[in-house]
């Protein structure tokens, strides 16, 4: 008997954690920028399967809806001190880069930065919680969008969790972005940090949130 329950949970466990993963949708296809749209400085190529930055400073955005109330999964590589970003709640589509840094979240991707300008934290505004990436091999970032509340996590440590209204330090320099609220949804996109920063995405997927 008590094999015959484990086995059913077992099942249930199996049957449950596929559904789940039939709930992502690719936002990148794999072979070209369909739905995409970058503005500023530089481009992203699709180079073996792979979107790969090239100069900068720019951002790719997705053109196809705005987001809230989802988990957004990013499979990404940066070379040891590259620096990149996946913005959120950008409140409007983006004509040039900087609007996203002062009206939108940056979700920081670089492991040099102190603990409030490094991978997994909303860039300035968020101390990490932990620093789980690592640098030269793929990694996966989580970002639940729930309402007000921003979590992320990145290899399954838990990094960030911020709510609108949180402290969060001054402004101390000007590429740093502008404090206050930001949506609770909005466009999503990538950065291109600059000609030195090549940092490379296998997967951006995004799925609906679900409650206990």
């Amino acid at each position: 008997m008590r094999l015959l329950i484990l086995s059913s949970l077992l099942i249930l466990v199996t049957t449950a954690a596929a559904a789940q993963d039939t709930l992502w949708t690719p936002l990148f296809n794999g072979k070209d920028l369909n739905g995409w749209q970058h503005v500023g400085e530089g481009r992203f190529v699709v180079e073996n399967g792979l979107l790969k930055t090239e100069g900068g400073m720019g951002l790719l955005w997705y053109t196809g809806r705005k987001f809230g109330n989802v988990v957004i999964r990013v499979v990404y590589k940066n070379p040891e001190g590259k620096n990149s970003g996946v913005f959120i709640r950008i409140p409007e589509p983006p004509t040039e880069p900087w609007m996203p840094v002062n009206r939108g979240y940056e979700v920081q991707i670089d492991d040099h930065g102190d603990d409030y300008h490094c991978t997994g934290v909303l860039y300035s505004l968020t101390q990490a919680k932990a620093r789980p990436s690592k640098p030269g091999e793929w990694n996966v970032m989580e970002i639940t969008l729930d309402g007000p509340r921003t979590v992320v996590h990145v290899n399954g440590v838990l990094v960030t969790d911020y709510t609108e209204g949180d402290p969060v330090p001054p402004k101390k320099i000007w590429y740093e972005p502008d404090r206050g609220p930001r949506p609770l949804e909005g466009y999503i996109g990538l950065q291109n940090h600059g000609p030195e920063d090549v940092v490379y995405f296998k997967e951006i997927s995004v799925r609906p949130l679900s409650h206990p």
